[in-house]
This record gives structure tokens, sequence and C-alpha cells, in this order.
């Protein structure tokens, strides 16, 4: 009978941020909003646009960046984190 050695890698830990937007040319009336009776009222006639979003920070166990992102984007398409017809999503580690 031989012996069986698995040797187990140690997963990392990482951050991983998804930063979650409306898409291009798609309505946001919080932004529009916050320019509009915020930025613009308190004369901040140099700011000619607001997008509004999401900021989302997860703390990952993976082999390296790109398999951390790759979860954490799996992970938002899955559980519909984000609407994919309404909303567009950068994931960053």
């Amino acid at each position: 009978m031989q012996n069986r050695v698995e040797i187990v890698r140690a997963a990392k830990q990482f951050s991983v941020r998804v930063i979650i937007s409306n898409k291009e040319g798609a309505a946001d009336p919080e932004g529009e909003t916050i320019f509009r009776d915020l930025v613009l009222r308190s004369g901040y006639k140099q700011v000619k646009s607001i997008r509004t979003g999401k900021f989302l920070s997860f703390e990952v166990a993976a082999e390296d960046a790109a398999d951390a992102r790759t979860i954490v984007a799996r992970m938002c398409d899955d559980l519909r984190i984000y609407n994919p017809a309404a909303h567009s999503i950068r994931v960053e580690a």
C-alpha cells in the first residue's frame, strides 16, 4: 500500500471591489437630482454631469488576483447582484 500525500495550496486573501453603474444612456434620476439640486444650486458651474452607482467590497480567498476577480464576477452574475440589462460592472482586485 502506497502512502498518498495531498498537497493543498494555501489560498491567499484578496480584496475585490465591484463598481456597479447605470449603462451609458440609461436614466440616472439620483445623479440628476444631486447635480441639479445640490451641485448647480451651490454654484459649482464647472461640473457638467454626475452619474451615481454602487460600490461593493469583498474579501475573497483565492489562488491569485485573477481567480478572486473571476469568483466575484461569477457570483455577481449568478446571484443577480446587478441587473445586466440596466447596469454594467467593473471588478477590480
